[in-house]
């Protein structure tokens, strides 16, 4: 059982990483939607295709309110969750398994 249990610790570990990678992916297009940024700069390119998906599903669901675009918060909000509670839980099961 400790195989299982190093194995599910190891997705844990790595989806809490990919969940801060994407944490920081989406504060970074949050900061530069502040300035005017060059549309065709590869890296603005990569930050839209990566982040647009899921913040479009937010938008859809919450307007603006007052002319500001809260989905980049819910959507780190909703990391977070995803991060203290799945990954975490996951760790747990994980430590209870090996022993």
């Amino acid at each position: 059982m400790f195989i299982l249990g190093n194995f599910i610790g190891a997705i844990a570990r790595i989806l809490g990483l990919v969940i801060t990678a994407y944490t920081w992916i989406i504060i970074i297009r949050a900061l530069i939607s502040w300035v005017n940024p060059d549309p065709y700069n590869p890296i603005v390119q990569f930050l839209y295709r990566c982040t647009d998906p899921v913040l479009n599903i937010i938008r859809r669901r919450l307007s603006p309110i007052g002319g500001i675009d809260f989905s980049p918060i819910l959507v780190i909000l909703i990391l977070l969750f995803i991060k203290l509670f799945v990954v975490n839980s996951l760790l747990e099961f994980a430590m209870r398994l090996k022993g």
